[in-house]
């Protein structure tokens, strides 16, 4: 009896191991590189995107295209629990100099476009963002104009509601909200500040005001912090052009802790995503060609700083501006600003074993 229990046992645990590997393997991946790269060795940044046991992110393949003479300027995108993604789209403003307001779509897994916004010519819709509760939170970029900068929402109906105002010189753009679901907070790419707001609405406080966060006057497009997110009880923001990303802790009393930089050297950083929610592992986009000032391409930055282009515009990016990362899909939104003009939403899988092996290469 003991040993057919035993046998019994063994049978289980032996049809426990492939369900778990024919059902989870992406997860277990994930799991496994998150562990690996939180202690991941020192390594040279790379310009190179093959690494030993592949290339980083592979199959990739666009998704959707736009029509930039009708200001279908990606910038940002938030991909939705049921596989939808939220797309910022610039329109006119003041970097683009295009004459038709910007947008917020939604495009189904089947590829239905939905417009959700149209703003104003002149202004951008720059950030965006989903609560745990579905609220879409996004950023309206309206230069000069105090009736209509800051944070706004969408209502139950679809109607957008502004939840708070931001002065009229302050340029909002990234935007993230806090694990707990209650605070909302927006890179200001103008005035070197990070502000935050209730979800539910009221005055914007700047949270975080600093030089390391401030643009570069005498850039042609000077801007500074850029994209913004919550991760593991800390906000982490890119720097435009300083070519830094940052990492600033939320303290018990809600304050910003001390400054942090992760990575430097990389011009024209913009927007980023992390690998998991548990990982901090960074895949982020440099917008080069947006003001010809450094390269086209993705980077996955290590927890330890070290980076690597994993795509670049030999893989099709135009003015790549943000990552989004679900399951092992990265999606990528290209601006497309340099001649011809692809703006395009890009798609690719991440391989998980180049990853780890990208780490300790």
């Amino acid at each position: 009896m003991q040993q057919q229990v035993q046998q019994t046992a063994r049978r289980s645990a032996s049809s426990a191991r492939r369900f778990v590997k024919r059902n989870v393997a992406i997860a277990v991946a994930v799991t496994a590189a998150a562990a690996v790269l939180v202690s991941a060795p020192s390594a040279s940044a790379g310009t190179g995107h093959s690494y030993r046991g592949g290339s980083i992110v592979t199959d990739v393949r666009t998704e959707a295209t736009f029509d930039y003479a009708a200001g279908e300027i990606p910038e940002n995108i938030t991909v939705n629990p049921d596989g939808s993604v939220t797309l910022s789209l610039l329109g006119s403003c003041a970097v683009c100099e295009r004459t038709h307001g910007p947008q917020l779509m939604r495009i189904s897994p089947s590829g239905e476009r939905t417009v959700l916004v149209t703003g104003q010519v002149g202004e951008a819709i720059s950030g965006n963002t989903r609560g745990s509760d579905g609220t879409v939170y996004y950023s309206v970029w309206a230069p000069g104009n105090a009736a209509r900068n800051g944070v706004y929402k969408l209502l139950a109906d679809g109607t957008p509601e502004r939840i708070a105002a931001l002065p009229a010189d302050s340029g909002p753009n990234g935007l993230a909200i806090d694990a707990a679901g209650r605070t909302l907070y927006i890179a200001d790419s103008l005035k070197g500040t990070i502000w935050s707001v209730p979800v539910s609405g009221g005055s914007a406080t700047p949270w975080l005001t600093d030089a390391a966060l401030a643009p570069v006057p005498t850039e042609a497009l000077p801007i500074g912090a850029n994209g913004l997110r919550f991760h593991n009880g800390a906000l982490w923001v890119s720097n435009f052009n300083k070519g830094t990303l940052l990492r600033v802790p939320v303290t018990t009393t809600g304050a910003a802790g001390p400054i942090r930089l992760v990575a430097g050297g990389l011009p024209n950083i913009d927007d980023l995503s992390f690998l998991t929610p548990w990982s901090d592992v960074v895949f982020a986009a440099q917008n080069g060609s947006s003001s010809q000032n450094g390269p086209d391409r993705v980077v996955v930055i290590y927890p330890n700083g070290t980076y690597k282009a994993v795509l670049t515009s030999a893989d099709g990016l135009a003015s790549p501006s943000a990552t989004a990362v679900s399951g092992d899909k990265l999606y990528i939104t290209d601006g497309g600003v340099p001649e011809p003009h692809d703006p395009k939403l890009q798609i690719g899988t991440i391989n998980f074993a180049a990853l780890l092996a990208g780490a300790a290469h």
